[in-house]
């Protein structure tokens, strides 16, 4: 009975003594939480410039905001990218409440530079670079004028966004502009140094580290964290590369025309499968492409599939190649852009598939859909029966041979051919040839032997 009671009072004081404690914890965590004055987020914008680093940019600055940031800081180091992310990305970055400060660590070239015009301030390391943004098109050209004023005008206006004179914006972009002081005469693009990007304003301050930059900008007592690209979202940067997309198409089609020569299903197959899934896997961790675009894609597959092993007179191939291409269409950024990717796969998947019935023949389930068989006479097929005991056989010819007619031999009356000449009726003949229904004789001339 007194070890209950004793259990009690000791149950009762630990209960107690939590309720006591849970506020003196709170306040103790609240205080050490009001020991920052700021939280500072780092956001890496490294390597190239595509719309899988506009999926990482979306998802950290809501992260930033949720997180009640008050400053965040873009380290960037990056030789440019597609057009079109860096125009989603900066209106991102307009579009937040948070101010956003770019810090060039090395460099931030083409899109990179326009990128860094958006944000509320520059600050560059010592030896770090910004500009050389001029356009170009998928085969390293030059882009269309049409292009060109676009992107000119998209310049002028991000460095206006911040009341940065826009002139030298526009020779990063336009070699026509003549600036031979910063070492951009006419015919060059400019690329300013941190030196000359603090000279002319396009930079407010040069810093070392991140130490040197809170200084800058005042920020004492703050909370520091930094974002990172997830595996997934490396994967996605990867596959959204606008190098990496044909490649990996490429890679999925051959993959399956080689699985067509494998017996059974094998490494061609899942080399190609593989690949087609990395593409949608990509595109659908950067929020480009829905569930949709991938069940479209398995429909048109399964159909291309049904057209091989059991003919439909095409239209289980048309359906299913048009699904594969819907599908591929849903799952990109850019329908033009993925219809150039396409035609490209389409034509590496055409030349290998010549090469590949030039050198390697019919094999695997390709004798499904190629007919190979043959008939012959070692593996038992007859049309007509050779009379090859008739050969040296004599006979009479019932009707002239011209060279064609009728003969009787030993009372059977057969068709025959003379080897060439006429022959009349009534002349003895003789069985020299046969093949299958085919019977050529030859005139027997008794009458000159007997005057020899």
């Amino acid at each position: 009975m007194e070890r209950r009671r004793l259990r009690l009072i000791c149950s009762i004081t630990f209960l107690l003594l939590a309720c006591l404690l849970m506020p003196i914890q709170s306040l103790v965590y609240s205080d050490q939480d009001s020991d920052y004055e700021s939280l500072v987020y780092y956001i890496p914008v490294e390597q190239t410039v595509e719309r899988g680093l506009e999926a990482f940019m979306s998802r950290s600055i809501a992260t930033a905001k949720e997180d009640g940031a008050t400053h965040i800081i873009l380290e960037m180091d990056t030789p440019g990218g597609a057009v079109d992310a860096a125009g989603n990305i900066a209106l991102l970055i307009q579009e937040s409440d948070i101010p956003i400060i770019t810090f060039v660590k090395n460099k931030a070239i083409s899109a990179g530079a326009y990128i860094a015009l958006n944000t509320d301030q520059i600050i560059m390391a010592p030896g770090a670079t910004m500009g050389s943004a001029a356009v170009i098109d998928g085969a390293g050209n030059a882009a269309d004028d049409k292009t060109q004023s676009y992107w000119l005008s998209e310049m002028r206006s991000a460095a206006e966004l911040n009341d940065r004179d826009p002139q030298y914006a526009l020779a990063m972009a336009d070699q026509r502009i003549d600036l031979p002081e910063l070492g951009a005469p006419e015919g060059e693009l400019l690329t300013l140094t941190a030196q000359q990007a603090l000279q002319v304003g396009y930079a407010e301050a040069i810093a070392s580290n991140r130490a040197e930059l809170l200084d800058y900008l005042e920020l004492g007592n703050v909370e520091e964290r930094d974002m990172e690209v997830s595996f997934s979202e490396q994967i996605a940067r990867f596959v959204t590369h606008p190098v990496v997309i044909p490649i990996l198409l490429s890679i999925g089609s051959l993959g399956l025309v080689l699985e067509l020569y494998s017996p059974g299903f094998g490494v061609p197959g899942i080399m190609g499968i593989s690949a087609l899934l990395l593409f949608f896997f990509g595109h659908m961790f950067a929020g480009f492409a829905g569930w949709e675009s991938m069940i479209l894609f398995v429909i048109g597959f399964l159909l291309i599939m049904v057209e091989i092993f059991i003919p439909g007179f095409g239209i289980f191939g048309l359906l299913g190649i048009a699904s594969v291409i819907g599908g591929m269409l849903l799952a990109s950024f850019s329908t033009a852009s993925m219809l150039i990717y396409i035609a490209i796969a389409l034509v590496i998947t055409a030349v290998a598939t010549v090469f590949i019935f030039k050198y390697f023949g019919n094999r695997g389930p390709m004798k499904k859909i190629i007919h190979t068989d043959s008939t012959s006479t070692e593996k038992g097929y007859i049309t007509n029966k050779t009379r090859e005991e008739l050969i040296g056989q004599t006979g009479t010819t019932l009707t002239p041979l011209r060279p064609s007619g009728s003969a009787v031999f030993d009372k059977e009356r057969l068709d025959v051919v003379s080897e060439g000449g006429y022959i009349g009726q009534g002349s003895k003949i003789e069985v020299v040839y046969t093949a299958g229904s085919r019977i050529v004789v030859r005139e027997v001339r008794e009458n000159k032997f007997r005057e020899e």
